[in-house]
């Protein structure tokens, strides 16, 4: 069965706040709930799917549901890739939809921790755990595992991936919510401090309290709203494992996952007018571009150069928010975001310095987990085209 066509992003919304000191996480995920019910014209009362992740407190879906009075649920979806988790959570709906199992699904993420004082992600004791903790393996020096091997096979350098940082904060000074606003050179990135060589401090992604959530319904459902709906095209997801260390650094799951949706949506790379693509560090942009087809794998550092990630007039405008680089990783979490920003590009509501002239086609790509270690990966390609 194919989802193309089958489903529509209704409503869209990401928390405004970006630290959030006085609120619970229940009460955020109400707040966006309601947001992006709003935004589509539709009430609790219509929900009848949801679909969350592991930041979801409590008993997860149930504890949601039940926080929020949702009394007419047919279809539940707790699925967790970690960052990726919404990008792929769009995919199910649209799936649930086909299949008739609801009709408004909606999708939430919601995290606090700026307000905890949390910084790490807990998923409980994997087998993995004895085998790299004791190496110190964090977060940071997986991808700078990534990076380092990428510079070492194509040449990739320090200066390159710090184009991914400029062309966010550039995004960035357009949105008057975006945690940091500053743009900045390729020489500031070079001189903020290391923090796993070859990554600088500007090279990873902010920590922000906040959240976002989707409402995806049926096609007669679109047909009802006054708001447009941007159309689900195609989808696709795919893990990528360590394979007890015998692993090839240089590419994402984007290599399994991209050409899904792509053939799903009958579209190529040429096709795409806007791209979301998770950017918890510069390496897992530049990575992700070469592992969809937009360039040649090993061409993904010259490719970024000379401003054209840079909306609204680069060869491929990216994350126009300012991305997780920039404006918001809420939970750690980015894949929510960037499904928002593609939905604010084709109803053409980005702000306005980096809108995407007639946008059309659009790609979110989601990574969760780690890059240098194992993660799963998730595309979607959504499109400008009435129910």
């Amino acid at each position: 069965m194919t989802i193309k066509g089958k489903a529509f992003i209704a409503g869209a919304y990401e928390h405004p706040d970006r630290i959030i000191p006085d609120k619970s996480l229940s009460q955020v995920s109400a707040e966006i709930v309601l947001g992006a019910l709003a935004d589509a014209g539709l009430g609790l009362s219509d929900v009848d799917g949801l679909l969350c992740a592991g930041d979801t407190p409590g008993f997860g879906a149930i504890s949601l549901a039940n926080y929020l009075g949702l009394k007419n649920l047919s279809y539940l979806d707790s699925t967790e890739t970690g960052g990726s988790s919404y990008v792929l959570h769009v995919g199910h709906a649209a799936m649930a939809i086909a299949e008739g199992k609801c009709k408004v699904a909606l999708i939430v993420l919601a995290g606090l921790p700026r307000q905890s004082g949390f910084y790490g992600v807990s998923h409980g004791q994997p087998p993995e755990l004895g085998f790299e903790e004791p190496f110190g393996l964090t977060i940071p020096s997986g991808y700078a595992l990534a990076a380092k091997r990428h510079m070492y096979e194509y040449g990739t350098t320090s200066t390159q991936l710090a184009e991914i940082k400029v062309a966010a904060s550039h995004h960035a000074q357009y949105n008057p919510n975006a945690l940091l606003q500053k743009r900045v050179t390729v020489e500031e990135v070079l001189e903020s401090p290391m923090i796993s060589d070859p990554l600088h401090r500007l090279d990873c992604c902010v920590i922000t309290d906040g959240g976002g959530a989707l409402v995806v319904v049926a096609p007669e459902i679109a047909r009802a709203l006054v708001r447009h709906c941007p159309k689900v095209l195609g989808h696709g997801e795919a893990p990528k494992y360590a394979t007890n260390g015998r692993i090839d650094l240089t590419f994402t799951g984007a290599v399994y996952s991209g050409p899904r949706a792509f053939a799903e949506a009958g579209v190529s790379v040429g096709d795409i007018d806007y791209a979301s693509i998770y950017d918890s560090f510069t390496i897992t942009v530049l990575e992700t571009i070469e592992d969809l087809g937009f360039c040649e794998k090993g061409q993904g550092g010259r490719f970024v150069e000379d401003g054209t990630l840079q909306a609204p007039y680069g060869k491929l405008p990216l994350n126009t928010d300012g991305g997780g680089l920039c404006n918001n990783h809420p939970a750690f979490r980015g894949g929510m975001t960037k499904v928002i920003e593609a939905v604010r590009q084709l109803r053409g509501e980005a702000n306005r310095e980096v809108q995407v002239p007639d946008c059309e086609i659009a790609l979110a790509h989601g990574t969760g987990g780690f890059l240098g270690t194992r993660h799963g990966s998730a595309t979607l390609i959504l499109g400008r085209e009435d129910a």
